[in-house]
């Protein structure tokens, strides 16, 4: 394998993704970046910038083009694309891609359908590449514009990790590696659904207190489901888990967390969602809770969103059976 990755791919050129390859291109890299189809690759080449990053140009040495128009090979390929895309956009890629080639989800999810994990779908539809994942606190356009930001990389070969950190790394955006893909998983999947719970006691004007405590007690929720799966702790206490849940959980530029936002200020769940950003928390809350029934979890903050956005559950409803559980110890 070896050391340095020059050529890299980005497939999908919304907001994360045009973000990743901007902050990849200034690193030195040669970056081509997939749009879905040839006129949003050709008004992108024209403008310079994504519809979804207005404001933020891109880089002039990144390429532009259409997963229609030309071949997405690259010594990596990163996906960047919602959760619940993932399995199409790779499958796609099938017999396109040399063997051996990491494939690096971007995405923060688990599929509904399936209850995979990103890394097993690409596995499921790649099976000739390495996959890997890339998660942690940021937000796409501080990293576009080059500020200060640091994630997790996580592969199952560590000098595969360790090389993709090298690769896409840079004095503003710095990757730390990892062996413990499921765990960088699972906090990236878990903390959008509890940042929906954060949203709607800040919607609902419960207080600062009440924030810091839901916050808290998510994250030992997300402790307990990680553990459950096989998660590090050192992971979860990290950027990918407990970094990520601070950042989502307190900033209105999370889409999850404004989601929350919006249904604690009154709003239905599609005038929510008429904002035109993908919140992948609506989408794995109850996979998420499901998994946790399985292997006898108790998460009921997770459940209490899910109940609301899957089963209609009043937010009041919800807040009153989370305020009314029993006393118990911490932990």
């Amino acid at each position: 394998m070896s050391r340095i990755a020059d050529r890299v791919t980005v497939i999908g050129a919304g907001a994360w993704g045009t973000a990743l390859a901007n902050v990849i291109a200034r690193a030195g890299r040669t970056v081509t970046l997939f749009a879905r189809d040839a006129a949003t690759a050709a008004t992108m080449t024209a403008h310079r910038e994504s519809r979804r990053l207005p404001g933020v140009a891109i880089d002039s040495r990144i390429a532009v083009t259409a997963l229609t128009e030309c071949r997405a090979d690259g010594d990596v390929i990163l996906i960047a694309v919602p959760a619940q895309a993932l399995r199409g956009t790779a499958s796609g890629l099938a017999g396109a891609i040399a063997p051996g080639t990491p494939v690096v989800s971007c995405a923060k999810g688990i599929e509904r359908t399936t209850r995979r994990f990103m890394t097993e779908v690409i596995a499921e539809c790649l099976p000739e590449a390495v996959p890997a994942i890339l998660s942690g606190p940021s937000f796409a356009a501080d990293v576009a514009r080059g500020l200060p930001t640091a994630v997790t990389l996580a592969a199952p070969d560590e000098a595969v990790a360790q090389m993709l950190t090298r690769s896409l790394g840079s004095a503003a955006f710095r990757p730390y590696h990892s062996v413990d893909v499921r765990g960088v998983e699972i906090g990236g999947a878990a903390k959008n659904v509890l940042a929906i719970a954060a949203g709607i006691v800040t919607g609902r004007n419960l207080g600062a207190s009440a924030a810091a405590a839901l916050t808290t007690r998510g994250f030992a929720e997300l402790m307990r489901f990680g553990r459950a799966y096989g998660a590090q702790p050192e992971t979860l206490t990290g950027l990918s888990g407990l970094g990520d849940l601070i950042l989502t959980c307190t900033s209105p530029q999370s889409r999850n967390f404004s989601l929350g936002v919006a249904l604690g200020q009154g709003r239905s769940l599609d005038q929510a969602r008429r904002t035109g950003q993908l919140a992948e928390g609506a989408f794995t809350a109850a996979v998420l809770v499901d998994m946790a029934r399985a292997r006898h979890i108790e998460m009921p903050i997770a459940a209490a969103v899910s109940a609301v956005l899957d089963a209609g559950l009043a937010i009041d409803a919800a807040i009153e059976a989370l305020l009314m559980r029993p006393f118990r110890a911490e932990g």
